[in-house]
């Protein structure tokens, strides 16, 4: 038998199925009654007429980035733990109280019952799910369970719009309960290929993944305390001109209280010999340490369903589009509310960008908001709502570097630093680079 793939002058070129390995476990190639080749995934019951031993192969244009991410995604999904099992998973739960229920619901099953084929029903209604009643459920549940009014999560002080565990969540007396049951939820998620509408903070990403959090993820959590440790780090301190210890200020429920970084912290003095420690630690603190609790029983929760090795093959911002789909990206609505410094809307260098954008899929239009804002996220209203580190900053293009360099973005601000390339085609190579391989050096 043999698998059909196009080859660059549109011709079908055969190649011999053996020479492409075992399909992976759960798979099956059939034929259509007009000799057309399918093929079954027996684990999630789908069929697709697009080899999953090819991912790289289907079309060699298609960038690195995004045949890896479906390389991971065919593996991900192609694992015995990955697979639906036999029977059904029922879940009930009231519009109304869809939060209340869904805790109940989801908190009395076994991790084996949930990953059964799941059967979302909404009191009072008729409907059988055949996806769109689960689609709608994890959307509207997400909206509920990460509503800062519970507080759980709380909205990062660099935005409005990206998610952080809340430190102060003990307030609720069942917060590690409910941060369990959301690990719970996002792990269902994935396993059963829902989307979420919920971003969280690109450390929060990190941390699901094992990955140590550095101080460029403290940008994301708070740009002004991010400014405030670059500088120390930047400048010499010697003379105690900071008079900072090892220790912090903490307010819990209205008291201030005194968090030793190290023991005795609050009597050993930072100085220019020990500040990069200092550093670090304050980071591990603000970022890990206050929401270690939290943190621990989402975890927990998540890893009833997902784990941790099989997740571990994706990165932070593959984790992100895993979690909360790609957007649907309104180009026109982009450049609308987009400013130029150096450049005007009319330059070329200007329109040649807009026009890769519009040639990019949403795949590729998610990585470059990600790249130039810290998210794929784009707030509710549109661009024109789109918040920078001190408040609400417009998306801007602004002209810098050499056109040997790669551009550059700048996520507090929301800015683009763009190269005056002489081309579309080196703009779109350029542009294309950025985006797809830059983790870290190429943002700030």
């Amino acid at each position: 038998m043999y698998g059909g793939q196009n080859n660059a002058n549109g011709q079908i070129q055969q190649q011999p199925v053996s020479q492409l390995g075992p399909l992976p476990s759960g798979w099956e190639m059939r034929l259509t009654n007009t000799a057309r080749v399918y093929f079954v995934d027996h684990n999630t019951k789908t069929t697709t007429w697009d080899d999953p031993r090819l991912p790289s192969s289907l079309d060699q244009n298609v960038p690195q980035y995004k045949r890896d991410f479906r390389r991971k995604l065919i593996y991900f999904r192609s694992q015995p733990a990955m697979r639906i099992l036999s029977g059904q998973c029922h879940i009930k739960v009231r519009r109304s109280h869809i939060f209340e229920d869904s805790f109940a619901e989801i908190t009395r099953q076994s991790a084996t019952d949930l990953k059964k084929r799941l059967m979302i029903k909404f009191d009072g209604e008729d409907g059988l799910d055949y996806g769109g009643l689960s689609r709608e459920f994890f959307f509207l549940l997400s909206h509920e369970m990460f509503n800062p009014f519970y507080c759980l999560f709380e909205y990062s002080a660099h935005d409005n719009y990206t998610l952080q565990i809340n430190p102060h969540s003990g307030i609720n007396p069942e917060h590690l309960n409910y941060f369990k049951f959301i690990g719970r939820v996002v792990g269902l998620a994935i396993f059963h290929r829902r989307f979420l509408d919920a971003f969280f903070i690109g450390a929060l990403y990190k941390m699901m993944l094992g990955k140590a959090v550095a101080l460029a993820d403290m940008e994301g959590v708070d740009a002004d305390f991010h400014r405030s440790l670059q500088w120390m780090l930047d400048n010499d301190i010697s003379g105690g001109i900071l008079e900072q210890t090892f220790s912090t200020e903490d307010e819990r429920f209205g008291v201030m209280t005194t968090e030793d970084l190290i023991p005795n912290g609050r009597n050993i003095e930072v100085t220019n010999e020990n500040k990069k420690e200092y550093v670090d630690l304050m980071v591990k603190w603000r970022i890990e340490k206050r929401i270690a609790e939290q943190f621990q029983a989402f975890k927990e929760g998540f890893q009833e369903l997902i784990p941790q090795d099989l997740i571990n093959v994706f990165d932070e911002r593959e984790l992100e589009l895993l979690i909360g789909g790609i957007a649907e990206i309104d180009v026109d609505d982009w450049k609308k509310h987009t400013d130029y410094r150096g450049y005007t809307e009319s330059d070329e260098v200007v329109q040649n960008f807009w026009a890769t954008v519009r040639s990019w899929d949403g795949e590729q239009k998610s990585r470059l908001l990600q790249f130039t804002t810290g998210t794929s996220r784009i707030p509710v209203n549109g661009f024109k709502d789109l918040q920078g580190s001190d408040g609400p900053r417009r998306f801007t293009i602004e002209k810098a570097g050499e056109i040997t360099n790669l551009p550059k973005a700048h996520t507090c601000f929301n800015r683009l630093d763009l190269p005056a390339y002489k081309s579309l085609e080196m703009l779109q190579q350029k542009l294309t680079i950025a985006v797809e391989e830059t983790m870290g050096f190429g943002q700030e």
